[in-house]
């Protein structure tokens, strides 16, 4: 038992310290993705020589390829930082410009940040100074030795192998004939939208935004779907009711669609945990089954978001923006009727009272936005 609580305990350091990571850079991809969008939408095109004329597209086109081509550094300064503090983000730093620099790209960075991150904690915990530099540990003895580490690691032991595995799989997925991008957009629509933005949706989302720094936008699109559909669909189940006569929501519940709605515009899926959270299971089975069709329909649509966050507010930046739409909607309605027909009619004018003692012993803390 002890062994399997050890185990539990290091996958959730792990996994802590990818989130860490990710929070940081979420902010950095919105903004570089939104900037390289309209600079394309405008005609934009990288400025390969600043003697030469350039337009304004031309530089916001240049300033958003630039964040997102620097992805692998964040991440794997995201990891270091998170794993042993400031003492690690000099070789977080450098394995993400190793990545690029190899062609090992996001998941270079993402594993580099790893190895840099516990060669930083264990320099920090373990090597021993003389007493007067031990000012010199944090800002020169551990980043130094830290950096030709994990440098020679990289170099000659990880750096080719995962760039071998990194464009393996972007000529799988750039491979993928219909049946296969249906079954794909399938998979990925069922594992975003299922625990609403927990741990296997961002494990998802970090793989996803992997396939992101290499030019392939269309999965990313699916997992901006996945994290719609409930609160589209719960919306859609309101008219539902009226029209074959059978009330599925209570009054707090109803009341819960008007701010579950609006958030749900913004890819925010909080707006429904009062609803979710009273009839998990067929929520859980309605949103399995309409993400799912909404991501194979969208990835048979070949819907690509170069940004990954902003919802609705996002579709300017797509491509094929309103087929995206349709497979959101669609994947909605399948969700809403799927939900509708599962769940029981109840007393309309119901409230529910929180039994405050349960609700105490609920765990939320591995809740997080889509």
């Amino acid at each position: 038992m002890a062994d399997v609580k050890s185990k539990g305990s290091t996958l959730n350091t792990l996994k802590q310290h990818a989130l860490t990571a990710i929070s940081y850079l979420i902010p950095i991809v919105v903004g570089g993705g939104f900037l390289l969008a309209i600079g394309s939408l405008m005609g934009g095109a990288t400025i390969e020589n600043f003697n030469s004329d350039w337009s304004f597209a031309d530089t916001l086109y240049t300033m958003g390829s630039q964040i997102l081509g620097m992805l692998p550094v964040v991440i794997g300064t995201g990891i270091a930082f998170s794993i042993a503090d400031k003492p690690g983000i000099a070789a977080g730093f450098l394995v993400g410009l190793i990545s690029i620099k190899m062609n090992a790209g996001f998941i270079g960075g993402f594993a580099g940040g790893y190895i840099a991150g516990y060669i930083a904690l264990f320099l920090k915990n373990k090597m021993h100074v003389p007493q007067w530099a031990e000012g010199l540990k944090p800002m020169l003895l551990i980043p130094l030795i830290s950096c030709f580490l994990v440098g020679m690691i990289m170099f000659y032991v990880l750096g080719t192998p995962i760039s071998i595995f990194t464009e393996a799989l972007n000529n799988f997925i750039k491979g993928l004939d219909m049946s296969q991008t249906l079954l794909f957009g399938l998979i990925i629509g069922v594992l975003s939208g299922v625990d609403y933005g927990g741990p296997i949706n961002k494990v998802v989302y970090a793989f996803l935004l992997s396939l992101q720094s290499e030019g392939i936008n269309e999965p990313m699109a699916v997992l901006m779907l996945a994290s719609m559909v409930t609160p589209f669909g719960l919306t859609m189940m309101y008219p539902m009711q009226k029209i074959f006569r059978k009330n599925v929501f209570n009054k707090t519940e109803v009341d819960t669609l008007k701010t579950a709605f609006p958030m749900g515009v913004c890819m925010i899926t909080e707006g429904c945990y009062p609803i979710i959270f009273n009839h998990l299971l067929p929520c859980v089975i309605a949103t399995g089954v309409g993400a799912g069709v909404g991501g194979a329909l969208s990835m048979l649509w070949a819907c690509a978001s170069p940004v990954p966050h902003g919802g609705l507010f996002a579709m300017v930046t797509m491509t094929n923006p309103f087929g995206w739409l349709a497979a959101l909607l669609i994947g909605s309605l399948v969700f809403a009727i799927v939900l509708f027909v599962i769940l029981k009619p109840v007393d309309p004018e119901a409230e529910i009272v929180l039994d405050e003692s349960k609700e105490a012993d609920i765990d939320l803390s591995d809740i997080k936005i889509s």
